[in-house]
């Protein structure tokens, strides 16, 4: 296939996009999100508890359902270019109308919307949605929200992945979900202002940097940076490790300077901030974007990984349109148009090679910009980085929950 870039495309490359956390900091979400995110998933109508699923439900689940030519995508802001060219790519070839629909703004917002008809079994508008691994997802898959995905139906994906996504413990091997685009919470700093080398959590408890450190407001990113610190991988935490870092989060409080949740890029810049919990796409774009110099580490004691999947809610009117359009950005061509645009982590280890072809074509700004992607361990992690990563806890009952919420909320807000 001849590679066609929309002009548009090439423009953005080099100009200031706001991310995610942008949009959600516009819409006035995000800095409470933490809390709002853990009470409503704790408040909301509750749903059956179901088993998982195993290839018999597959099978049933998939065994009436048709190609019908459309489908509903609700996901996040700018997620896509603005001229929609690899959604248009697909109609064409495949005829299938697409409705694109940026209306996720946080998980939370999100799940609490949809809850209701699917705990009713009633479709909720979309075919297809991205959901941040976490809480939201959990419930998803634990009150039998989702469709199944027949792996059947996922050639590209089953090509083209990168293994590390396969066996994830919040949906292992992909029964549910499949990834759009992955980011990671390392620390970020100014090196005009911190003179040594960063590399590990306890350097962000350091007096000398009193007045200076920012951490996340996030109860789920603070909560980890506590364990991690600790040694204790958040994924299979307890409430006991929850306690003892609470406790090593509270002796550092007088040192920090902010809890930040989108704002944070801008007071490293400007030396307000010299040393924070960061995230790495908003590193990135920070420098590309505004000619910043700011470094960005994953500490020797871990970082966090944290990924946007794909998922066909199990009351979609389209299912098959659905799933043929996740396996369709596997495909590396698209993957890596949607790399260039997005500058996050993509799942799609090839889509490598062809931004290095289309960088060695292109001039100026462009290139330039293309090979800052290809070369930056923040949109093409290290191995070493990706050994270090882990995920967030999995939260699973509500009580679990509220207990989560009352031991490391109180630190960022109070």
């Amino acid at each position: 296939m001849d590679r066609k870039i929309d002009p548009a495309l090439l423009r953005g490359l080099s100009q200031r996009r706001y991310d995610r956390r942008d949009v959600m900091k516009l819409f006035g979400v995000g800095a409470g999100l933490g809390a709002a995110g853990l009470t409503l998933a704790a408040c909301g109508v509750k749903g059956a508890k179901q088993a998982p699923a195993d290839q018999d439900a597959v099978a049933k689940y998939w065994a009436d359902k048709k190609q019908n030519g459309h489908l509903d995508f609700a996901t996040w802001a700018l997620y896509m270019p603005k001229d929609q060219a690899p959604l248009k790519a697909f109609t064409k070839e495949t005829g299938i109308t697409v409705n694109y629909q940026e209306v996720i703004q946080d998980d939370p917002s999100w799940y609490g919307k949809i809850q209701p008809q699917l705990a009713a079994d009633k479709p909720i508008g979309y075919d297809l949605m991205v959901v941040t691994n976490g809480m939201e997802l959990d419930k998803l898959v634990e009150f039998g929200y989702l469709a199944p995905l027949d792996h059947s139906r996922l050639p590209n994906y089953t090509q083209n992945a990168d293994p590390i996504y396969r066996n994830e413990a919040y949906d292992k091997g992909n029964v549910y979900s499949i990834p759009y685009t992955s980011g990671y919470t390392g620390i970020a700093y100014n090196p005009a202002y911190v003179k040594e080398p960063i590399t590990k959590i306890a350097q962000l408890w350091d007096p000398k940097y009193a007045g200076k450190i920012g951490m996340m407001k996030d109860p789920q990113e603070l909560g980890n940076f506590g364990m991690l610190l600790l040694g204790v991988n958040p994924e299979t935490s307890t409430p006991a490790d929850w306690t003892r870092a609470a406790a090593k989060l509270r002796e550092q409080k007088p040192l920090v300077r902010a809890y930040v949740a989108q704002d944070y890029t801008k007071s490293l810049a400007n030396g307000d901030l010299w040393i924070c919990q960061g995230w790495s796409g908003d590193i990135f774009q920070e420098n590309a974007s505004n000619g910043s110099n700011l470094q960005f580490v994953v500490p020797e004691e871990g970082g966090t990984i944290w990924t946007d999947n794909m998922m066909i809610p199990k009351t979609a009117a389209n299912p098959v349109d659905a799933m043929m359009m996740m396996d369709y950005f596997y495909r590396p061509q698209v993957a890596a148009d949607l790399t260039e645009f997005i500058n996050y982590v993509t799942p799609v280890p090839s889509t490598k090679d062809l931004i290095a072809k289309h960088a060695a074509a292109s001039t100026g700004d462009d290139k330039k910009t293309l090979e800052e992607i290809l070369t930056s361990p923040l949109v093409y992690p290290t191995a070493a980085d990706l050994a270090k990563l882990k995920r967030y806890p999995s939260l699973k009952s509500a009580d679990e929950q509220k207990t989560y919420q009352n031991t490391f909320l109180p630190i960022s807000s109070g």
